[in-house]
């Protein structure tokens, strides 16, 4: 398949801190792919500079042919990004922020009223849609931050915890819809701590830590005939509780 999104030796440092260590990472067109590493492993930054929301100190990052720094414009135009605690305009209410949405990309006012008005009821938000998105609750500001990155019709969705604070019916609507905007040629990078879900929802992942790709390609692949947790802790390190059980001082 052809690669939607190709990062080539993306380097990112803070204070002197090495956040992304001259990472490379190709995704294919049309799949849903997995984003994983701990806390600290650099997914957000990696993203962030993938979708042009970050300037590299070095590196290259290309989204569907498009250099994201070089040609910015038409990048982005062909993604739609959801980024984990993303600011919203949210002294405006759920309507008139896809409708301001919808203006910044340029979308004739007719298309965004009717895409706006599926988007609100697939996702359940159809009581809150004169509602202030400040007012919203966590599970509430991430789906209209979905219908917000869908409304041009993207062809790639990056996507920063999108499940988290989502309630289980909410989760089942969210996952149905990218499936179908997967099917229809779309592609998908969603990042998580759940291994559990990525395991069973992508059917590719990378595993992240201190800013390197440890390992990337089907999800079956990845995981090397393990369940995805027991392979992610064993790439990444974890040490897990001391030999003696320590916090003794727990105990009654």
């Amino acid at each position: 398949m052809a690669d939607a999104v190709v990062l080539e030796g993306l380097v990112k440092t803070f204070g002197g801190s090495l956040a992304v260590d001259h990472l490379s990472l190709r995704v294919p067109a049309g799949s849903m792919f997995g984003l994983v590493g701990p806390n600290g492993a650099g997914k957000t930054t990696t993203l962030s500079m993938a979708t042009g929301l970050l300037r590299p100190d070095h590196g290259t990052a290309t989204i569907l042919g498009h250099d994201v720094w070089s040609d910015p414009a038409a990048a982005k135009a062909v993604m739609g990004i959801a980024p984990d605690g993303m600011r919203l305009f949210d002294t405006l209410s759920g309507g008139e922020l896809l409708q301001f949405v919808g203006e910044l990309r340029s979308m004739p006012r007719v298309l965004v009223r009717e895409r706006s008005a599926e988007l609100i009821q697939v996702l359940g938000l159809g009581k809150a849609e004169n509602v202030v998105v400040a007012d919203y609750s966590a599970g509430m500001t991430k789906k209209i931050g979905l219908a917000c990155a869908l409304l041009h019709a993207p062809r790639l969705l990056v996507l920063d915890e999108p499940f988290e604070s989502v309630d289980p019916v909410s989760a089942d609507t969210i996952l149905a819809i990218l499936r179908r905007f997967v099917a229809g040629g779309g592609t998908v990078i969603m990042s998580s701590h759940s291994m559990e879900f990525v395991e069973v929802v992508c059917d590719r992942v990378a595993v992240v830590a201190a800013g390197r790709v440890r390992a990337a390609g089907t999800t079956a692949q990845v995981q090397g005939g393990m369940p995805l947790r027991q392979r992610f802790l064993s790439l990444v390190g974890a040490t897990g509780m001391p030999a003696d059980g320590g916090l003794q001082w727990l105990q009654s």
